[in-house]
């Protein structure tokens, strides 16, 4: 069987023209993305965003603007659906009280699942270092954006 898997992330950017990237493994996997993700059944996409940032970064967001959703096929990397990805610019309400770390995958202790977060500067991004074709297009979005204002 096939569905949809709505995503939804966010791209909080500082004074200094940097993203926020999340590095994450799960079970041995290993990927950069921008904070975020599913989407619950009966949330709408906002509300989503909102929740996601608390659990994954404990911090309460604004949500700026809409920035990019999926206009290509694009199958998960996790099982059989295909994903649809909604970002947004945002905001942080106060200060992220987050480690920083400088090197991809810098994680702190052992487990299934890790996260670290980076602060990246847009001109600074890889795409290679980012792992999934929705947030590589958004990548370059970012950087044509950023660059086109230099």
């Amino acid at each position: 069987m096939s569905y949809f898997n709505v995503r939804v992330y966010g791209l909080l950017i500082n004074h200094n023209n940097e993203v926020l990237v999340s590095d994450e493994e799960e079970y041995g996997f290993r990927f950069s993305k921008f904070p975020g993700g599913g989407l619950e059944l009966g949330e709408g996409l906002i509300d989503g965003l909102k929740r996601e940032f608390v659990e994954e970064c404990e911090a309460e967001i604004d949500v700026l603007s809409h920035f990019y959703t999926t206009d290509f096929y694009e199958k998960s990397s996790f099982n059989d659906s295909q994903v649809i990805s909604v970002y947004y610019l945002v905001t942080e309400k106060a200060p992220l009280q987050l480690t920083f770390k400088d090197k991809i995958y810098d994680f702190d202790g052992e487990g299934e699942i890790l996260q670290a977060f980076r602060w990246v500067k847009i001109e600074d991004l890889n795409i290679e270092e980012i792992t999934f074709k929705t947030d590589k297009t958004v990548v370059q979005l970012l950087k044509n954006q950023y660059l086109g204002k230099l």
